[in-house]
């Protein structure tokens, strides 16, 4: 079995929030993690290279041959094909960016210490690359990434049959896992496979267009329209409407509402008829909050909707612009439009905010989380500490109220 490796590079700071908790392989979108992915490809056990504050979880296994890979790329046969031709020592560039590299534990050492002199490097062309550098990439990269994940898992399997009393539309591929149970539900996979986790239930008058991933346990609701390319993760609820979505584990969106061209993190709860716009009403350019650059950013993107941090919530009737982004354990509620950016520990609604207290927000999430069968671990407080002193500096009305109102103007619905 290979031993992996796999890496943040500055592409990192591009994917916060959703990096402030994990690796950036361990992003979910397709049917799986890339660092699943990335094991599955490799036929290997995959350790990290991350921020030092999530090392404690996150560790890294070194050993004779290390098959050191780039944790934003994705993973083809192009790509696989060529690490898999490369000798020891040997070191692909894209553009002067590391990809993936085979080292001996030598060789690795010397890496870490910035001596690449020895590698044999060489470049690749742009064209058999996927790769995550911006949050829109996470929804826009998954329809081919269900499509590949789609055939990796089901290669040589037999599904579950599909029941009578369901309504399948077309010639497409649908795979059901073993425990799965989808009654009374129309499928139309002729744009895209659909594939259905283990244990998971879709419930009577889903409408479900592909291409579509769930994960284990997760439920779609009664009446659910869903647009594919769409990912949901394992433990979820999802209802309403929803198009080209990612849903990392362990969240909700159980009631009526739109959310398009969104990511969702890990233990989030959307309440009943929370919306978000994906579109402005000009057509224009949507701008997006960086925290590389501390402002709204052009993305030459027309549609982006939502990008929820971890461990984040908003009441019944939410309303969210185009091109939102919220932080950790927000907290959010109230009429009209949020502001555009809520920065991580947020409590409040449109220009009224305040900092959510860790000790609150951490024991909201515990009563959420034991509902599942599950509690916040030490080392998840400890982690979580650390992204509430990192990002200290986007709370500015913990220094000064009337600042904190003058910042959120910045990223009102009209920006």
């Amino acid at each position: 079995m290979k031993n992996i490796i796999l890496f943040d590079n500055e592409t990192r700071d591009h994917l916060l929030p959703f990096t402030f908790t994990r690796p950036v392989c361990e992003i979910r979108l397709g049917c799986m993690t890339n660092r699943e992915r990335w094991e599955k490809w490799m036929n290997g056990k995959a350790s990290f290279i991350t921020q030092d504050y999530l090392s404690e979880r996150y560790d890294i296994t070194i050993s004779e041959v290390n098959y050191l890979i780039n944790g934003s790329v994705l993973p083809t046969h192009e790509i696989v094909s060529l690490i898999n031709q490369m000798e020891n020592g040997g070191a692909m560039l894209l553009e002067g960016e590391l990809i993936a590299a085979v080292l001996d534990r030598t060789q690795f050492n010397r890496l870490m210490d910035d001596d690449i002199e020895d590698l044999n490097s060489f470049e690749i062309k742009e064209s058999p690359v996927l790769k995550m550098n911006r949050l829109w990439d996470i929804f826009q990269l998954n329809e081919k990434t269900i499509i590949s994940d789609f055939k990796l898992l089901t290669a040589g399997r037999t599904s579950l049959p599909i029941s009578q009393s369901n309504t399948v539309i077309g010639t497409g591929q649908i795979f059901i896992e073993e425990g799965a149970s989808i009654e009374g539900v129309t499928l139309n996979a002729s744009k895209g496979p659909i594939y259905i986790g283990k244990n998971a239930k879709v419930m009577e008058g889903a409408l479900i267009r592909g291409p579509f991933a769930i994960g284990e346990y997760s439920v779609v609701k009664m009446g659910a329209k869903i647009y594919g390319p769409t990912s949901i993760g394992a433990h979820c609820v999802v209802g309403g409407e929803v198009k080209n979505i990612v849903m990392f584990n362990h969240s909700s969106k159980g009631h009526e509402g739109y959310l398009g061209n969104s990511v969702i993190g890990e233990w989030c709860n959307l309440g009943a008829d929370t919306n978000c716009s994906n579109l402005k009403n000009n057509w224009d350019e949507v701008k997006l909050w960086s925290y590389v650059t501390g402002q709204l950013e052009q993305t030459e993107q027309l549609k982006i909707g939502l990008i929820m941090g971890d461990y984040s919530m908003c009441g019944i009737n939410t309303m969210f612009n185009t091109g939102t982004v919220t932080g950790l354990c927000c907290n959010l509620f109230g009429a009209g439009f949020l502001p555009k950016f809520m920065p991580s520990f947020s409590w409040g609604g449109t220009d009224n905010f305040s900092t959510y207290v860790p000790e609150k927000a951490f024991d909201a999430v515990e009563r959420m989380m034991a509902i599942h069968g599950h509690h916040l671990e030490a080392e998840d407080r400890l982690l979580l500490m650390a992204v509430f002193e990192e990002t200290a500096q986007y709370r500015p009305w913990e220094q000064k109220e009337e600042s904190g109102r003058k910042f959120f103007k910045m990223f009102d619905s009209k920006s």
